[in-house]
């Protein structure tokens, strides 16, 4: 159990870490307006993120439940999915572009919700959590619905100390990534390791 989730935590603090929309989103907010504006959009970020947690929970729940075959092919199905997220990575530009122009200042309220409303209405999100979870469920007698719910709280935390960080110290991370390029393919690789190994892990 214990072993699981420490490595659902690794691999969460891979993912978070790894440049994407959400965190450079919450990165050039907090560089143009403040750390409070990035930190209002990690919150409505994480928020959204209970929402795709709570349709993983029931959903997969009642798909163990109701068809333990059809519970394989969705597992063969997050094996392809999270390979097919490793080539898209892999075919991607290791470059990380921070672009602060034309930002438009908003409120804290309206960063909440567009960071909220950028997690809810990704189908992306919903599609990663169907696949990334159920490969994390550690336990044979505790209830899959808690067991989601724990993956999403640690999957939230981990994800709000990553991108909360980004938000405090934008200045010094934007100075860091400018100064030292490689970073960025370090990151990918880790990324691509980190999805190639959850398929694997998978499989056997």
């Amino acid at each position: 159990m214990a072993e699981t989730l420490v490595s659902f935590i690794i691999a969460t603090s891979v993912l978070a870490v790894s440049p994407g929309p959400d965190n450079i989103f919450v990165l050039t907010q907090s560089i143009v307006n403040g750390r409070k504006y990035g930190l209002a959009t990690v919150f409505g970020l994480m928020t959204g993120c209970i929402i795709h947690t709570t349709f993983v929970a029931f959903g997969v729940s009642t798909i163990i439940k109701e068809n333990k075959s059809l519970f394989l092919i969705i597992k063969v199905l997050g094996v392809s999915y999270l390979l097919y997220l490793a080539y898209q990575v892999y075919k991607s530009n290791s470059a990380i572009l921070i672009s602060t122009e034309n930002v438009p200042q908003k409120s804290t309220i309206q960063l909440f919700k567009t960071g909220f409303l950028m997690n809810v209405l990704n189908p992306k999100v919903t599609i990663f959590f169907l696949a990334f979870f159920p490969q994390f469920l550690f336990s044979s007698e505790m209830s899959i619905v808690l067991q989601c719910y724990i993956l999403g709280f640690l999957f939230i935390l981990v994800s709000f100390v990553v991108f909360g960080s980004i938000a405090v110290l934008a200045g010094k991370v934007s100075t860091y990534l400018k100064q030292h390029k490689k970073t960025g393919w370090y990151l990918k690789w880790a990324q691509i390791i980190v999805f190639v190994a959850i398929a694997f892990l998978i499989l056997l």
